[in-house]
């Protein structure tokens, strides 16, 4: 099930990459170990929920130019937890302050990541008459099964 939902503008502290567009999975997957392993170093400036949990853990994505443009042939990805927006990112580590959509939000697996998209790109968002106003991010809620995420396509800024 698809939902539409607005986000404002939010901030992530993570650990970034530049990579060809096709070989995601080849470059993607070591961040996410750098950005794990040394997460105490930021840990105290994850942004919480109501119940004191982290809000949430970011594969955050833009354009080389990092305008939160489409990936063309090559893209950067931001491996890291949301922040709160006057956190300062220590040494070695990215900030991204994220422009306010409205997102077409799909949760998925690991596994159906792929149909998943492939099913919004080509069927739900043209049926719908949505066009894709940025680059695409994955939302890790530390409350679900480390398998499942949400993809977040942005259909208009706000």
């Amino acid at each position: 099930m698809v939902e539409i939902v607005e986000k404002q503008r939010f901030s992530i502290i993570g650990k970034v990459g530049r990579g060809s567009a096709n070989e995601g999975p080849k470059w993607i997957p070591q961040l996410w170990q750098e950005a794990n392993s040394n997460f105490a170093e930021i840990s105290h400036l994850a942004k919480l929920d109501a119940g004191g949990n982290i809000a949430g853990i970011w594969g955050a994505m833009s354009d080389v130019d990092e305008k939160f443009e489409r990936w063309k042939k090559e893209g950067k990805y931001l491996a890291g937890c949301e922040v709160q927006d006057d956190a300062i990112a220590p040494n070695g580590w990215t900030k991204w302050v994220i422009p306010a959509f409205k997102y077409a939000v799909v949760k998925c697996t690991q596994d159906s990541y792929k149909e998943t998209f492939h099913y919004m790109i080509t069927d739900f968002l043209p049926q719908n008459k949505y066009t894709i106003a940025g680059a695409i991010h994955e939302f890790y809620d530390p409350k679900d099964n480390k398998d499942q995420l949400a993809l977040y396509f942005p259909i208009e800024k706000i």
